[in-house]
Formats: structure tokens, C-alpha cells, sequence
């Protein structure tokens, strides 16, 4: 399942010229909410009111959104035609049983300023209830990126879901504006995304900056060719909107949502735009609408060194005889990062003939990290012993693949492509001053030196989206969602793509919610096995009740 995704893993940060780094995030605050808030199958909502704010975009203000407008009243009264899912190859590869889901599309206008010009289709899948006569109603699911398929996340993912959630929930995914079966944003092809990772960034700082520049040139200019049209209206607080019309579409008076990572963030405005219609959220791995893009990125690389050299100590200390590292746990992450810096010299074999070197290396570390010690931590050690030890790169190959998301036919999705465009479409930072960006690079040299070697001032020089086709005005801001319902927000200690303090922060911003921890690594807490954790969700989303303020579950 894909997450809140970190930057390129090696050359950090300037990933920001290309606006592939978006906010993280963080909240406090606690209250109960009561049983009539929970989304309700029949009857009409009350009308949802934006909430006024100047970081909105141009997009977001020039037209009152939600029931209430008539030209947006045939989008609201839409009835899904639900029928059986077309087969799917990889879902058999998983052993992933559709047969009992639904598949569907929603009709969205492009533009909500503009409703009555183009619209789009949006993909759906529901996993029918298991138990009607218990059943609450919907509960709409995002698994984050940006550019993270939910259709993928259900189909995939519906074990995740089995017991209460299930039984209890019509569990809907769906593919956001931009990305999978949703009109996705196109830019490279195969091929080129195959070529572009065979290539290490330049150690040299101005060869570096050099060549960024000539990729991101190309990249824009292939974006603009396939999908200019598009790049505008792919921004999150248009995707909420599309998640009201949604709501709307399958007879909910309110919204029930489960968003993880970026999710978060689309829950986030969602509860902004329409606090009248919110129900239950839990928002896991939260990301903070209020933060600043570099600092959320400084503390994303702290994070994924954090988990690189807990993984190292763990290698050393509990499973000597599989671990490459040697036995100093001390040294062990800096034995495995100077060996994984070296490939840039001498890139590693894979039996699909594609070099191993030092970004796709990293990438594929990074990748592993977003799990846990119970699975990913002992692939990542196989995969660390392959390539010391038998000089092959097959493996690490395979996490850096399901980071990009390419399959075993060498095709890419278009979470990539969606990514950037969703960022940039979410606001543009300015390029911080030479004293912020040298702040910046100290930081980093002390609290996580391994990852970010090599990393200069010079590559936080550009804006975030220079040269992107479409400049949001939308700016960072705290969320306070007067009027919602309580809100959920899950966060985990270690977690390395979006750190805890995110989830804290995020929390404290909304009028009403309660901060429930997982104390553990790895990013997420849904999905994880975690019995504590998962007990919480399921009491507040089916019956209202909060976990205690101040719960931690082990």
C-alpha cells in the first residue's frame, strides 16, 4: 500500500524544484462525539458551507460548493451503477477475492468553478457489508501517495477490513482525480522512467544542479503535452469535493473516512470544506496542513535515518546470523550506507539486466522502512546481505519497484505523475533564503548524516514547482474544522515518513479531536496487526466512542 512518500531517497530535497514534497502533519485536542454523528444512509445533508480562509485557491473561493448549488445538483443526485469488477490479472496474483465487490465511476465536474463545462469519471470499488442488518453505512477509504489508488487499497488490501469493518460498512475506494482509473496525469513513459532511474545524481553539486534542471525541464514540458488540460483541477481540496459528491452519490448523510498518510491531508479539507457533513474520521499517519515544506522535508529524512539505524541495531543485535552489517551495532548503518553510497561506482546486476546503483539502492531501503520489524525489516536484511555479500542487487531491486510502482511487465502506474501535479496543484513554497537553506543542511549533517551526504545549500536554491504550468495561492495552514465532528488522528513514535509530531500538531489545530499512539516503527498503525489499535478504530467508527486522551498502544 502506498503512503505519504518520501523525496527522492538519496538526493534529497531537490525533488522540491519538481513539487514532490508536500506537507506532513500533527494534531491534539480531544472530545466524544456523539451517536447521531455518524453517517447516516437516508436522508438529505445540510447544506455544506466552505470555510472562508485567504490560503484558498482561486479554485476554491470563487464558487460556493455542496448541495446548495444548483449547477452542481445533477453531480449530487447521481446514482452509481454498481456491477461485478472486470478481471484483473494482478488481483489474482495477489489472491485477492473480488468476486463479492462492486466496481462503478462517479461523475465530477473538471471544474467546480465551471460545473457545466467537462467533467470526469472517477473509478470506484465497494465491498459490500457483510452483515446488512448491522450495517452502519460507507466508509470511504483513501491509503495516500499523493496519487495512491483506493480502488487498489479495497481490491488489494480487504483483509485489512475483515471483522467489524466490515461487517458493519459498505468499505468504498476510490481512485482520486488525477491518478489510477480517474483520468490519470501522464508524463514519462516506460521506458524513460526505466532510463531516468538507471542514473545516479552527480556527486559534483553544480553537475547535480545541472542535470535537475534538465530533468525537470523535460518532465514538465512531457506533462504539459499529456495532461495540461488536467494539471489545474487535480489540487486535494477539489478531490474533497469530489468525496461530498461521493458521499452524497451513495445516500450518506455523512462521512465516514479512513485516510492514511495523504489521506490524511484529504481529511483534513475535507472536514474544512464541509464540517456539516463530516461523521467519523480517522486520519493515520497524519500529515500537518500547517507545516512549512522544507521543515516537513528535514524531519522526513530525520525520520527514515531514525528508522535506518533502528533497523541496523536490530540486524546486529537479534539476527547475527543473517545480518551483513557486522557486529557493531554502532557502526552497522554507517557499514551499510558507505556500501549503498559505493554502488554509484559499481551498480549491482539484476536478472531483468537493470543496474542497481546507489539512488535505486537507496530507494529500495527507503521503501522497506515504511514497514515494520514483523515482515519488511527481514526482507530488507536478505536483500542488504544479497547485495554485500553476493553482489546482486535483486531484491533491493524489488523494493525500489514497489516504491515506484512498477510491475513485472516493466509498466509504471501513474502514481508518480500524480504526485507531483497533486503537490504543485496544493500549493507552491518560495525558495527559502540562503540562511533558512544553510540552517537547513546543519540540521541535517547532525541528525541524519548517513542519508543525506553530499547535500548542499545549493539544492534548496529553486522554489517548490518552479516552472510547473499551474501555481496554487494555496499556503500552509492550521485546520481547525469548526463545526465537524470529533475527529480520530492516529500517529506512530518512529515513524518515518510522516513523524509523530506531525500527528500531534494535526491534532491540536482541530477544534475537536483525540490523539491516539502507536508505539512502534514503521509508517501507519492501520493494517499493521496492531490489536490495540485496531480495537480503537473500530469502537469509534461503529458505535462513537473515543479512545481515552492519552491512549498508547504497544
Amino acid at each position: 500500500m502506498k503512503t505519504f512518500r518520501a523525496a527522492r531517497p538519496r538526493v534529497l530535497l531537490t525533488a522540491l524544484a519538481a513539487g514532490t514534497l508536500l506537507l506532513t502533519s500533527a494534531c491534539d485536542d480531544t472530545a466524544k462525539p456523539a451517536q447521531d454523528q455518524a453517517a447516516g444512509t437516508t436522508g438529505t445533508s445540510a447544506t455544506a458551507s466552505a470555510s472562508a480562509t485567504a490560503s484558498r485557491s482561486a479554485a476554491a473561493t470563487a464558487k460556493p460548493s455542496g448541495e446548495a448549488d444548483p449547477a452542481l445538483k445533477s453531480f449530487y443526485g447521481q446514482k452509481i451503477s454498481w456491477s461485478d469488477c472486470p478481471a484483473d490479472p494482478k488481483a489474482e496474483e495477489a489472491q485477492a477475492d473480488v468476486s463479492t465487490m462492486k466496481c462503478g465511476t462517479l461523475h465530477v465536474p473538471l471544474d467546480y468553478t465551471n460545473p457545466t463545462a467537462d467533467a470526469i469519471d472517477l473509478a470506484l470499488i465497494k465491498y459490500p457489508a457483510g452483515t446488512q442488518d448491522q450495517r452502519v453505512g460507507s466508509l470511504m477509504v483513501n491509503p495516500g501517495g499523493p496519487g495512491g489508488s483506493g480502488v487498489e487499497m479495497v481490491e488489494y488490501g480487504a483483509k485489512d477490513f475483515a471483522g467489524t469493518l466490515h461487517n458493519r460498512f459498505d468499505v468504498i475506494g476510490f481512485d482520486p482525480r488525477g491518478t489510477g482509473g480517474s483520468s490519470p496525469v501522464l508524463c514519462l513513459d516506460d521506458k524513460q522512467r526505466d532510463a531516468q532511474s538507471q542514473v545516479d545524481s552527480p556527486l559534483d553539486p553544480d553537475a547535480r544542479r545541472a542535470a535537475e534542471e534538465k530533468q525537470n525541464t523535460e518532465y514538465i514540458a512531457a506533462c504539459k503535452a499529456k495532461s495540461g488540460k488536467l494539471l489545474p483541477f487535480v489540487g486535494t481540496r477539489n478531490t474533497a469535493r469530489d468525496l461530498d459528491v461521493l458521499r452524497a452519490a451513495v445516500g450518506d448523510r455523512k462521512l465516514n473516512y479512513l485516510g492514511v498518510s495523504y489521506g490524511t491531508y484529504l481529511g483534513s479539507l475535507y472536514a474544512e470544506e464541509f464540517p456539516q457533513n463530516t461523521g467519523r474520521l480517522v486520519l493515520d499517519g497524519a500529515v500537518d496542513p500547517a507545516a512549512d515544506d522544507l521543515d516537513s522535508a528535514v524531519k522526513q529524512r530525520i525520520g527514515f535515518e531514525t528508522s535506518f539505524e533502528h533497523f541496523a541495531a536490530d540486524c546486529v543485535e537479534n539476527h547475527a546470523d543473517e545480518c551483513p552489517l557486522g557486529q557493531d551495532k554502532d557502526q552497522a548503518a554507517k557499514k551499510a550506507a558507505d556500501f549503498l553510497d559505493g554502488l554509484i561506482d559499481h551498480p549491482l546486476p539484476t536478472k531483468d539486466g537493470r543496474k542497481v546503483g546507489r539512488d535505486l539502492a537507496w530507494s529500495g531501503v527507503t521503501a522497506a522502512l515504511y514497514g515494520d520489524q514483523t515482515q519488511d525489516w527481514k526482507y530488507l536484511r536478505a536483500g542488504l546481505g544479497m547485495a554485500m555479500t553476493m553482489k546482486r542487487g535483486d531484491i533491493l531491486l524489488a523494493f525500489a519497484d514497489s516504491y515506484a510502482e512498477r510491475d513485472e511487465n516493466g509498466h509504471y502506474s501513474p502514481m508518480d505523475s500524480a504526485h507531483t501535479a497533486i503537490g504543485c496543484a496544493d500549493g507552491s513554497a518560495p525558495a527559502p533564503s540562503p540562511e533558512r537553506a544553510q540552517a537547513a543542511v546543519k540540521e541535517l549533517q547532525e541528525k541524519a548524516p548517513l542519508l543525506t551526504k553530499g547535500v548542499t545549500a545549493e539544492d534548496f536554491t529553486d522554489a517548490a514547482c518552479e516552472g510547473w504550468p499551474y501555481q496554487s495561492p494555496e499556503k500552509p495552514h492550521t485546520i481547525r474544522a469548526e463545526g465537524a465532528a470529533p475527529i480520530l488522528v492516529i500517529g506512530t513514535t518512529s515513524d518515518p515518513a510522516t513523524p509523530y509530531a506531525a500527528a500531534e500538531s494535526l491534532a491540536k489545530g482541530f477544534a475537536k479531536a483525540t490523539l491516539l499512539t502507536r508505539v512502534g516503527e514503521g509508517h501507519g498503525a492501520f493494517g499493521k496487526g496492531n490489536t490495540c489499535i485496531d480495537r480503537a478504530m473500530e469502537a469509534y467508527l461503529t458505535e462513537g466512542t473515543m479512545p481515552a486522551e492519552g491512549t498508547r498502544c504497544s
